[in-house]
């Protein structure tokens, strides 16, 4: 099986102008373009000529579906007609303002999104940025406690800024980390690799939960400001927690003083069936970290929703913090129709079916018949296939934060085949837009099964 060639380029007169543009701009990329996470040498970029629903072409012209939505950001698909017209009509009227000032769409922005928070997380502090999103959570909860230290788990990523990496617990932290931060980590439930020994979820929930209270006895409950941890954490292998262990988490905090942030950056806003991963837990943090499916990434945006007991250490006292594009005009303007789109056309409700009844059944399918499949998991269009060397192992198709052979040739084929998949470590993530139709997850599925071969065959 091979991709479709494509004979038309949304943008552009004819494939031939769309080439050219394409191998302008990578002449232009690779001496001016310093990319991040690259070594720029031997970095070899694809160029995206042009994006339409689900799908992306390529400097070739060639028509690829984007598994990936990018950065797990794309949530309601590229180029949605009401978000682009939404931007183009705040442009007209006004670009930008000061954050001082009052403006018609942030405040609208602050309304649709406090209203599918949970609980009664109510105020919003708009930021550009995940990252930014997690550093005012933790300066916010650091002046409401005046403590100082963060607890996070290992296996997370909350950004790249310098508070922000060092919380984060994988591997991208090491060569930031300076130890000046007051990050500690700790163990989160993950059964298929378990710190714990643990033979089943129940058995992984408690003895998470003890771990991480004996750490806060041992770091001093006193001394800790917030806890911070990413409702499903994404970027490090989308691990849905067990049932009960988030409002362990919360219980925790309330005995102790410490304040819960809930990450969802990547993983709010439909990406997982629900507005926010964190309502299937019936738990209610007392910051959330948001950004990504916001607007879909169609104009920078993120913020933290805020609850009242923390918003109202600043009734008083200036929140010593602030952003010059804090809720930008163009960007809140784009979360509005994203918000009031995925609302009109349940593309939440879609991304949750299409997980349970397409996504979910296919991938169980495949990993009876693929010997390399180690571990599923996920929830509505936010799935891993965890690939290893030997199931009983458990050995990993390629090193943690690293990559393989295996993995370099699966991410040829998957393009070869029309598909763009997002593969991290010896994972392939799933994480289409919430807006996917049936046949086109179906479409995907079917590349990924095709490449799933190669794996096997370096799997014993």
């Amino acid at each position: 099986m091979t991709h479709v060639e494509q004979y038309t380029v949304p943008g552009y007169t004819s494939v031939d102008e769309a080439k050219a543009v394409a191998a302008r701009a990578y002449e232009l990329d690779r001496k001016h373009v310093f990319h991040s996470w690259a070594a720029q040498g031997s970095f070899k970029p694809m160029v995206v000529t042009a994006a339409e629903g689900s799908y992306v072409w390529d400097g070739n012209g060639d028509k690829l579906l984007d598994f990936s939505s990018q950065l797990v950001n794309t949530n309601i698909g590229h180029q949605h007609p009401k978000v682009v017209q939404a931007i183009v009509e705040q442009a007209q009227r006004i670009t930008t303002i000061a954050p001082h000032h009052v403006n018609d769409q942030r405040s609208e922005a602050a309304r649709l999104i406090s209203e599918r928070t949970p609980g009664d997380l109510n105020q919003v502090f708009f930021t550009n940025s995940g990252a930014e999103a997690v550093e005012h959570a933790i300066r916010m909860a650091r002046v409401h406690t005046g403590r100082n230290k963060v607890l996070s788990r290992y296996r997370s990523y909350h950004g790249a800024t310098a508070l922000a990496i060092n919380v984060t617990g994988d591997p991208r932290r090491w060569a930031n980390d300076r130890g000046t931060e007051g990050a500690v980590h700790f163990f989160g439930p993950f059964l298929y690799r378990s710190a714990f020994h643990s033979t089943n979820e129940a058995e992984e929930e408690q003895r998470a939960l003890e771990h991480l209270e004996q750490v806060i006895e041992l770091e001093g409950p006193a001394t800790i400001a917030a806890l911070i941890l990413e409702t499903v954490p994404g970027g490090p292998g989308i691990i849905p927690p067990p049932p009960g262990y988030l409002r362990g988490v919360r219980e925790l905090c309330t005995k102790h003083g410490i304040v819960m942030i809930a990450d969802e950056v990547m993983c709010g806003f439909g990406r997982t069936g629900r507005w926010f991963a964190i309502d299937e837990f019936d738990t209610v943090p007392d910051l959330l970290t948001f950004a990504k499916g916001v607007n879909s990434g169609y104009v920078p945006l993120g913020g933290v929703a805020i609850a009242p007991h923390i918003a109202a250490t600043f009734n008083d006292r200036p929140y010593p913090g602030g952003l010059t594009y804090s809720g930008h005009p163009l960007a809140c303007a784009a979360a509005v129709a994203t918000i009031n789109a995925m609302s009109d056309d349940g593309v939440v409700d879609n991304a949750r079916i299409i997980g349970e009844t397409v996504i979910e059944p296919a991938l169980r399918e495949m990993a009876q018949r693929h010997s390399s499949v180690g571990d599923l998991r996920g929830r509505g269009v936010f799935w891993a296939v965890e690939l290893v060397e030997n199931q009983s192992t458990k050995a990993p198709l390629a090193p943690y934060a690293g990559t393989s052979q295996a993995m370099v040739e699966m991410m040829a084929e998957c393009k070869r085949l029309g598909m763009l998949p997002l593969m991290v470590s010896n994972r392939i993530h799933i994480a289409p837009p919430c807006t996917i139709t049936a046949d086109e997850a179906r479409e995907g599925l079917e590349i990924l099964d095709q490449v799933l071969k190669i794996a096997d065959s370096y799997a014993t």
